[in-house]
């Protein structure tokens, strides 16, 4: 029989990363109502904030010893203003703010929606450079009881940021379209250790505490954003090409974690084998006590939950295809991000073709059988979430419902289909290329279309249009036997 993928509650879990909590201020008065704006994405329209482009970030948390309590953080914002600014709109959510400045002077500030809109003492001229320091709490826990960006584990935090929930953690411009720098710095008191994104840049200790540092090499998105603070180990190991690799586990939990850890290099290679160069300074593994749902794609430190290694009943192929399938999000989704969340197939239809290939290839887990499955079951993922690049909206509530087959297994699907429309040749030269062309940026699905029809010599675009935008599944190419809206697995 193929293998059902597990059902993605990665990812679909409806007490993770649920609505917004209004975020309580501690503000001077603004001289006239402030709006709350977005950048019109079609899912999530009041995310992301026109008028400026983020350049870095630089996060300062103090965890109190306890993860029920609020974080002390600062939060500073270099960016430079696309237009006049009157007003700068951040997205922020969960938490209070206690004083802005920007460019060093005291700036007024309240909330609108999930805005803090920030009111700088003289407007800020077009192509000024900004820079914006918020002092503020990140609280782990929402007023309603339900998780938000943070993750409470058994002994600390991680964060689990995506689709939109950077903001409810610290201030930023919350969309993928706008990736930045990042420079974390994280205080925890002894007995802990703290790792985030990036490559290690100094341990400071002081009194019976110490400040962990780390920053990025490459620009990031918000939502790939992660913090670890927990009783942790970190293993050090190398990669390909003498890349660094670190993973971040319960110590309790090192040696018996070890023989999975130990298959991440091979890994890599096998990536790099198909798409190229591995696009990062460092990759590794956090093994989180935490009862997610999911496992997640942050960058260059992926979040897995440590029950995905201990439950005996997950066989070793299946373990290893899903550590595969956060590895390739390095390539496609955190080197080459999505320019809209409509994008999102991209990510994730991506992930899970190497997902799929790697199981074929190592575990003699054919693909086929998977996408004749897949296909069977297109066309009610297209009808209840919606076509692979034209997603239906999330549920009321549950902001991450994005995250439905439609752009897994359906999105693979598709990738499916080209392969045997151009031929395995042009699509892994354009697999190849599509990495190389847009690294450390954000691209379309317009963009990937552009690429395909160029090196296949052919225009794709009905290609593409029935296969990412129709509501019925286009017969497969290959297969005029394969039918579809037989099952809605």
């Amino acid at each position: 029989m193929p293998h059902t993928p597990r059902p993605r509650t990665r990812r679909v879990t409806s007490a993770m990363l649920a609505s917004a909590v209004s975020v309580c201020l501690i503000a001077a008065s603004a001289p006239a109502p402030a709006v709350p704006l977005g950048i019109g994405d079609r899912l999530f329209p009041h995310l992301g904030n026109p008028g400026y482009d983020v350049a870095s970030y630089d996060l300062a948390f103090t965890y109190p010893g306890a993860n029920n309590k609020p974080l002390t953080a600062v939060t500073t914002i270099n960016a430079q203003a696309k237009g006049r600014l009157d007003r700068i709109n951040l997205d922020f959510a969960h938490g209070i703010v206690r004083s802005v400045d920007v460019n060093g002077e005291p700036a007024s500030f309240t909330g609108a929606g999930e805005d803090l809109v920030v009111t700088p003492e003289a407007p800020v001229s077009r192509g000024t450079p900004m820079r914006i320091t918020v002092r503020h709490t990140s609280d782990p826990v929402s007023a309603k009881g339900q998780d938000s960006g943070w993750v409470r584990t058994e002994d600390g935090l991680v964060m689990a940021n995506q689709a939109d929930a950077a903001h409810l953690v610290f201030p930023c411009n919350d969309h993928p379209s706008d990736k930045a720098i990042f420079t974390i710095h994280v205080t925890a008191p002894d007995g802990y250790t703290a790792v985030a994104n990036g490559r290690p840049a100094g341990a400071d200790r002081e009194g019976r505490a110490t400040t962990w540092t780390y920053r990025t090499e490459h620009p990031m998105a918000t939502e790939l954003a992660q913090v670890s603070i927990g009783r942790s180990s970190v293993l050090h190991r190398t990669g390909p090409r003498g890349l660094p690799v670190r993973d971040v586990v319960p110590t309790k939990d090192r040696k018996r974690l070890e023989p999975w850890l130990a298959k991440t290099p091979g890994q890599i290679a096998w990536m790099e084998r198909r798409v190229g160069p591995y696009p990062f300074e460092t990759y590794g593994l956090l093994v989180a006590q935490a009862q997610t749902g999911f496992e997640l794609e942050t960058q260059t430190l992926s979040l897995f939950e440590r029950e995905l290694f201990t439950r005996s009943t997950n066989p070793k192929w299946y373990v290893e295809s899903i550590m595969v399938h956060e590895l390739s999000h390095q390539w496609f989704g955190d080197s080459v991000s999505p320019r809209t969340w409509s994008d999102l197939w991209l990510n994730e239809g991506h992930a899970t073709w190497y997902e799929a290939l790697y199981a074929e290839e190592t575990a003699h887990r054919p693909m086929e059988p998977r996408m004749k499955e897949a296909y069977e079951a297109s066309d009610s993922w297209r009808a209840t979430g919606g076509p692979p690049a034209a997603p239906k909206g999330p549920e009321p509530g549950q902001k991450i419902s994005i995250f439905r087959p439609n752009v897994y297994d359906g999105a693979a699907l598709a990738l499916y289909a080209l392969r045997q429309e151009i031929g395995r040749p042009v699509f892994e030269r354009l697999e190849r290329a599509w990495v190389a062309l847009h690294q450390d940026g954000t691209a379309s699905t317009a963009d990937f279309e552009q690429l395909a029809s160029a090196l296949s010599g052919r225009d794709l675009s009905r290609f593409f249009k029935a296969w990412l935008y129709g509501e019925k599944t286009p017969p497969m190419p290959g297969h005029p036997d394969w039918k579809s809206g037989q099952a809605t697995k």
